[in-house]
């Protein structure tokens, strides 16, 4: 008999640190995190116990562990449970801080719809997917890109106001992945890339169809993870998820066009890249794990990945990325691969971050160009893509160059001021 030698709140902290250290799920791997986070004497047993329970890698690696170390744990010592005189109005098991939803009623009710609105939002029959597009929830539009085109499906104004109660209330607040960098509060292009300055070798890495490869099960499986019921998860997945009528995919590769036609998150949905990070997660913690016992530094930022370091090996590193990508279902962008060593410009998300992240000097020389021609012979004759308003567009630009450079910013803002927006 296994004496009880770890108090519950020691293995708790072990099976959440053992989640983020290890890699692969493979005996030496495995062991070798055990070993760090374990007495040395137990970590073998152990490690037999948690392969004898979990075959395969599970999908909650610390309640795996938590579970294959019940024989060495002391219990908590018994708490008397509070005996509730009234009716329970949640399951009990829906993540602190998140609202208890048991019913598609109360769902309803919560979000400001009646039952039958709901539904249809949720088209829980799939029957607008035929539909013509007055009924349809999304207005749809392509633009093109070097490989193809981008899909856009922006949600119609009820559809659009439902999600974003929807994000606000309920999906951002379950966290992401510290190493997620982009649409999470206080994020910023330049959060994804300072990690990353000043090193030897940059490696970065795009998801292709990223959004689209996102189906209805893998939102689901959000939601179930927070503690709803099924039949929550699923209708909560259904508002944020839809099917591209067939007619709307004119033009559109056949291999991207497959995606569009089940049930994947919308490129233009309010909850769409905060769900895409709670789904990337697994993700994120598999390569920032691989990250730290290798001395690299990892970040994600949308679909572009980054790792980087003074000794990074980059084909054995290309080659686990490209494995742990593969085995969460998603497909690394062959064409947008890139490899950067420090004497070359080392750029991510639009940004140089060869001594630290800043716009491309010659990005900032062409705008201070324009707005120098603007203030001479005004700002029309600038105008060349015909911009609806060439002064917010203008200003916009000053403000993505000064975001990481204030003397930049500086003395753009001067010259704009001086320009006659009017001419």
């Amino acid at each position: 008999m296994i004496e009880p030698s770890l108090p519950a709140d020691e293995v708790s902290e072990a099976a959440a640190v053992f989640s983020r250290i290890y890699t692969a799920w493979t005996w030496p791997e495995v062991l070798r995190a055990l070993d760090s986070v374990l007495p040395g004497e137990i970590a073998p047993d152990v490690a037999h116990r948690l392969f004898h329970l979990a075959r395969a890698e599970p999908r909650h690696p610390a309640a795996a562990l938590a579970d294959a170390l019940a024989p060495w744990t002391i219990p908590r010592p018994a708490v008397p449970r509070r005996i509730e005189l009234h009716e329970p109005t949640s399951t009990g098991s829906v993540l602190d801080g998140l609202p208890d939803l048991y019913s598609v009623e109360q769902c309803a009710h919560w979000l400001g719809l009646t039952v039958p609105e709901l539904e249809w939002f949720a088209d829980r029959g799939n029957w607008l997917r035929t539909a013509g597009p007055p009924l349809r929830h999304y207005r749809i539009w392509h633009r093109t890109k070097r490989d193809g085109v981008r899909v856009i499906e922006a949600p119609k104004p009820r559809m659009r106001e439902t999600q974003r109660r929807l994000l606000h209330r309920l999906v951002g607040k379950i966290p992401a992945h510290p190493a997620a960098r982009g649409f999470v509060p206080g994020s910023s292009p330049a959060a994804f890339a300072w990690p990353h300055t000043d090193r030897c070798t940059v490696l970065r890495i795009d998801l292709r169809h990223c959004f689209e490869t996102i189906t209805l099960r893998r939102v689901r499986g959000v939601f179930d993870r927070a503690g709803y019921p099924p039949r929550i998860a699923r209708l909560l997945a259904e508002l944020c998820t839809t099917t591209t009528p067939v007619d709307a995919l004119d033009g559109v590769a056949s291999a991207h066009a497959a995606l569009l036609r089940d049930r994947h998150l919308p490129q233009g949905a309010p909850t769409s890249p905060h769900l895409a990070n709670l789904v990337l997660r697994s993700l994120d913690r598999r390569l920032d794990g691989y990250a730290r016992r290798n001395d690299l530094r990892y970040t994600r930022y949308g679909d572009d990945l980054a790792l980087s370091g003074d000794t990074l090996d980059v084909d054995r590193t290309l080659w686990m990325v490209i494995r742990v990508v593969s085995a969460e279902g998603f497909v690394v962008h062959p064409d947008k691969l890139r490899i950067m060593h420090r004497h070359q410009r080392q750029r991510l998300a639009g940004l140089v971050v060869n001594d630290r992240p800043q716009v491309a000097r010659s990005e900032y020389d062409t705008l201070r160009a324009l707005l120098h021609n603007a203030i001479r012979e005004g700002a029309a004759s600038q105008n060349r893509s015909g911009h609806r308003d060439f002064r917010a567009h203008v200003y916009g630009l000053v403000a993505w160059i000064g975001a990481t450079s204030p003397a930049r910013r500086q003395r753009l803002l001067q010259m704009a001021a001086a320009v006659d927006w009017e001419s």
